[in-house]
């Protein structure tokens, strides 16, 4: 992590008098003890509590504090909800946390433009459940969609069980109000659905909280299908399953959503949630279709066709809309219900072609024999996206260590076979140190220019997916000051 700012630990009490002349005195939290809760993000492993929390309410305090920041130099840390799993929200010891959890109201619902503005704060699942009554939905639906908060989703570009169909956050985004770290307030697309000049709303997507604050969100609404239904495929193996997966999108296939778990992960969901999984699959596929009632009827007879060839061992279409909900519930208890079998676990994400989940899914469970832990596999198979959850006891000595070693070795495996180091969690800490496995010197540093082009200081979320730190003085940065280049009268060509 940058080395700490031994300046502005000392001055913790005058940052907290400034900041509770910013925004609410209530709304900013130094005490040690407060300050607990904000020590970690769903990536528990790591703690660090912050030299102080800000709780903004409005964007203008946002701005207010980001500017008070800059000016004194402070490193900052913005949060969501808490529930990244890469250490993206670990806070600073010398850094401010930026909470936006008070940002969350449903500012404004257009169904003529089918879009909703909402600010950061506001939970996921509480879009959908805003506009259900007209019929109306927010596509990405992350597993913990109840409590992950939208801001959080754009920075992370979340995205869900169903978006094989519907994309990920970034295909579901019409505009951002983002606030810079120089307090400057700027707004990128709107309610139509396509941007004039430069994909920003691209860039600040994904980034991670490094670019900017989220205040603002324009979302694209969806009109709910007429029908949709779910199938329950059993397999003998996890090979079998993966073969299957490959052969439904080859057919030309693109359900709503189409998921696998392995038969730890089934045991402990069925036993937690008893959606009535097959406990006796060595894999199983959940498969939904959905569109017209004939569309899906076709197309249900043609993946049970499939999964047949392949070897299903079980197949069990839902009958209601009930059953189908209670099949989902099933996989997005998947994370508790593992939790249950094992005092702590390390959950993993990465990305690799269809094709090479027999491969893969082989060679972790070679690796688990390795480092003497089990692993527990959840993972949106219609896009590669996996989750292997490795279970491990943090009071063994040697046990996180292993854990971390294991899940290295599973995301450098994803990039040998043509992957990726992430899917929706990003890179925060958690995968930072593997960034060079991926990406050369050189695509970094034009990665990082691009950082400084928004934060030349480096203060928004440092330590977070960069490997190495520069200055941007050291990648050919020059920084503005006042509209004035540095020592004007030198002659530039």
């Amino acid at each position: 992590m940058p080395a700490l700012d031994e300046e502005a630990i000392s001055a913790r009490e005058q940052v907290a008098a400034d900041l509770a002349r910013l925004v609410a005195p209530a709304s900013v939290i130094a005490a040690p003890a407060a300050l607990k809760a904000y020590e970690s993000d769903g990536l528990t492993a790591y703690r660090q509590p912050p030299l102080v929390a800000a709780l903004p309410g409005n964007t203008a305090e946002v701005a207010a504090v980001l500017r008070y920041c800059h000016e004194r130099k402070l490193k900052v840390v913005p949060r969501g909800s808490g529930t990244s799993l890469s250490g993206g929200a670990l806070p600073l010891a010398d850094g401010v946390l930026l909470g936006l959890g008070k940002l969350n109201r449903i500012l404004e619902i257009d169904y003529d433009n089918r879009c909703a503005i909402v600010q950061p704060g506001v939970p996921n699942l509480a879009i959908s459940h805003a506009v259900a009554e007209r019929g109306f939905y927010y596509a990405p639906d992350p597993s913990s969609q109840i409590a992950c908060s939208i801001g959080g989703n754009v920075a992370e570009n979340s995205g869900g069980v169903h978006c094989l169909k519907y994309g990920l956050t970034t295909n579901n985004l019409l505009g951002l109000e983002v606030v810079l770290m120089d307090g400057d307030v700027m707004r990128v697309g709107g309610r139509h659905f396509d941007a004039a000049g430069y994909d920003l709303m691209g860039i600040l997507t994904g980034s991670e909280g490094l670019l900017g604050v989220v205040t603002e969100v324009t979302v694209r609404l969806l009109r709910r299908p007429p029908t949709a239904r779910a199938l329950l495929a059993g397999f003998a193996s996890n090979e079998a399953a993966g073969e299957a997966v490959a052969a439904i999108i080859a057919a030309g296939i693109i359900p709503a959503g189409m998921e696998m778990m392995d038969r730890p992960a089934v045991a402990a969901v069925e036993d937690f949630v008893h959606a009535g999984y097959p406990l006796e699959a060595e894999g199983l596929l959940i498969v939904e279709l959905d569109g017209t009632v004939a569309e899906v009827d076709e197309l249900m007879g043609h993946v049970q066709a499939i999964a047949q060839q392949k070897g299903a061992t079980s197949l069990r279409v839902s009958q209601s809309e009930q059953e189908r909900l209670t099949f989902w519930a099933g996989r997005k208890a998947a994370f508790p219900a593992v939790g249950r079998i094992s005092p702590d676990y390390y959950c993993m994400d990465g990305t690799i072609p269809r094709s090479k989940l027999p491969l893969v899914l082989n060679r972790m469970a070679e690796m688990s024999q390795r480092f003497g832990l089990r692993v527990a596999n959840v993972f949106h198979a219609g896009d590669g996206n996996l989750h292997p959850l490795i279970l491990y006891d943090a009071n063994k000595a040697g046990d996180l260590e292993r854990a971390e070693q294991f899940g290295a070795e599973i995301l450098k495996l994803c990039v040998e076979v043509g992957g990726v180091l992430t899917g929706e969690h990003g890179v925060g800490v958690e995968k930072r140190d593997l960034m060079p496995t991926m990406f050369s010197e050189v695509d970094l540093a034009q990665q990082m220019r691009l950082k400084c082009a928004f934060d030349p200081e480096q203060l928004l979320n440092p330590g977070k997916v960069f490997p190495t730190l520069h200055r941007c003085a050291e990648l050919g940065a020059m920084h503005v000051s006042g509209g004035k280049l540095p020592f004007p009268d030198l002659p530039r060509f």
